[in-house]
């Protein structure tokens, strides 16, 4: 596989072609893609959304600055962040360790038990910005599974998440949205498809020691 062909063809689509629909098939390799991105201490405090209504779309372009991508895409997914990462939510990614790996929960207390009381310690603010930060690995692995699968995608920070939450209702959901991920198939007139990458030369952004 030409991983960095793939990598080169992608870009921050403008403008979807909004006839084209990403199958079943390659939507579910997105949503495992997300499953298994690495996330901190394997918490996971990380959810996505994913839908395809039109109508839906077409309602939040004024709360995503006007970006018509929003509306033209097959599919939005929507990186969401838990409300909520207190001991409930630590002993229950411990009992899916035991219960998968099988290892004796003796074991597992320690580190569950400095995974709490870290947690009760830290303000919600922090909790938050370590979530967040969750969200932008899980959104960099979904960007290079989309060009590996040839989907198009613009990713986003320009919208407002507590319209966003308002209108999914997922304050409801114990969710907080931070990030988006419109997706779909490239227009043929978008003139951004034929721009060349602008990055810095190999040289000038990787040391190697």
């Amino acid at each position: 596989m030409d991983v960095i062909g793939h990598l080169q063809w992608r870009y921050a689509t403008k403008a979807f072609n909004p006839s084209r629909l990403i199958s079943e098939e390659k939507l579910q390799v997105i949503k495992e893609a997300f499953n298994l991105t690495a996330t901190s201490y394997g918490l996971q405090p990380i959810k996505l959304v994913v839908f395809s209504d039109k109508e839906l779309q077409s309602k939040l372009i004024p709360d995503t600055m006007n970006q018509k991508q929003i509306a033209e895409a097959s599919h939005v997914l929507v990186f969401c962040i838990e409300r909520v990462i207190d001991e409930d939510f630590v002993v229950e990614y411990f009992n899916r360790v035991h219960d998968i790996r099988k290892t004796p929960k003796s074991v597992l207390k320690p580190f569950q038990d400095f995974l709490i009381s870290d947690f009760e310690k830290k303000p919600q603010e922090l909790i938050e910005e370590w979530a967040t930060n969750q969200a932008y690995l899980a959104m960099g692995n979904i960007l290079t599974i989309c060009a590996l699968e040839g989907i198009d995608s613009c990713p986003m920070e320009g919208f407002n998440p507590e319209k966003y939450d308002e209108i999914l209702g997922l304050k409801t959901r114990g969710l907080k949205s931070v990030l988006l991920l419109p997706i779909g198939y490239r227009a043929k007139d978008d003139m951004f498809a034929d721009f060349k990458k602008v990055r810095k030369q190999l040289k000038d952004s990787i040391i190697t020691l």
